[in-house]
């Protein structure tokens, strides 16, 4: 970037400014996958902002469905997915190229040699690519970030105007946010389809408890009918009955004294006999 004494230029601030928005701070702390470090290079202002907004976010969303996917939903379900975000990814770069090979066509035509150049400092972090899909992706966004350039040439040199640029700007950004709210489509589609899974595993688990319990009730049920220990256990009164204790012998008053009864012999115990011949 050039010096210029009649204007104050960026310093880093643009840069700065992108990189501070809460709004661009993907959710990155689950995500356990070892990476390739990769260093941006970006110039444009859409670049520097599709890539902040985009990047980490597409990340996350393939990693939850490629790693915590395939934890619990069928092998054929995440390829399939996968398929389909590789297949959109690849559509979108021979997109990105067309343009790209258009613009130049544009610049050859009409003899245009050098390029529109930002004042700005560029946008240079090191990043972690995490899977390939995530590489394709980086690479998506800086084709991006070298189309644009372009499209400001051709609307100086009048060879395009304002409004074809218009559109062809927001053509390839839709391009860019549209694989990343693909992936976290997907994404959310993994976690309500892995919802269902524990729910259905859990109605499994009660269904199949449920059995055992009326089979424990219908043998208790038996055995209280052919009055086994769950009868004893129903009347515990009939089954444990106290002995009577038996009632000591009351004393006539006649048998009282102050001292130990006396041991009585065996005749006053036997009834008297009267003499034969004895009379009254």
């Amino acid at each position: 970037m050039t010096e210029n004494a009649l204007a104050r230029m960026d310093s880093g601030e643009a840069n700065r400014r992108i990189l501070s928005k809460e709004e661009y701070r993907a959710d990155f702390r689950r995500v356990e996958a070892a990476s390739l470090k990769r260093d941006t290079h970006l110039e444009s202002a859409d670049g520097k902002r599709l890539f902040a907004r985009c990047f980490y976010s597409f990340q996350a969303s393939m990693y939850f469905i490629s790693k915590m996917g395939r934890t619990k939903l069928a092998l054929e379900v995440i390829e399939t997915i996968e398929l389909a975000v590789r297949t959109k990814l690849d559509e979108a770069t021979a997109e990105m190229n067309a343009a790209i090979d258009g613009a130049e066509l544009l610049m050859k035509n009409h003899s245009i040699e050098t390029l529109a150049t930002y004042d700005t400092v560029p946008l240079e972090v090191a990043i972690g690519v995490t899977s390939a899909l995530g590489r394709k992706y980086f690479e998506l966004i800086h084709k991006l970030d070298q189309l644009m350039p372009m499209l400001e040439t051709l609307e100086i040199e009048e060879v395009i105007n304002e409004r074809q640029v218009e559109l062809q700007r927001s053509r390839v950004k839709r391009i860019v946010l549209a694989m990343s709210s693909t992936a976290r489509n997907f994404m959310m589609g993994v976690r309500r389809r892995m919802n269902e899974a524990d729910a259905k595993a859990r109605a499994a688990e009660e269904k199949k408890a449920k059995p055992a319990d009326a089979t424990a009730v219908r043998a208790g049920s038996d055995e209280e009918a052919k009055g086994g220990p769950a009868a004893a256990v129903a009347e515990p009164a009939a089954a444990v009955q106290p002995e009577p204790v038996a009632a000591e012998p009351r004393r006539s008053k006649s048998t009282e004294s102050d001292g130990p009864d006396e041991p009585k012999s065996a005749d006053s115990h036997a009834p008297s006999e009267e003499p034969a011949g004895a009379t009254t």
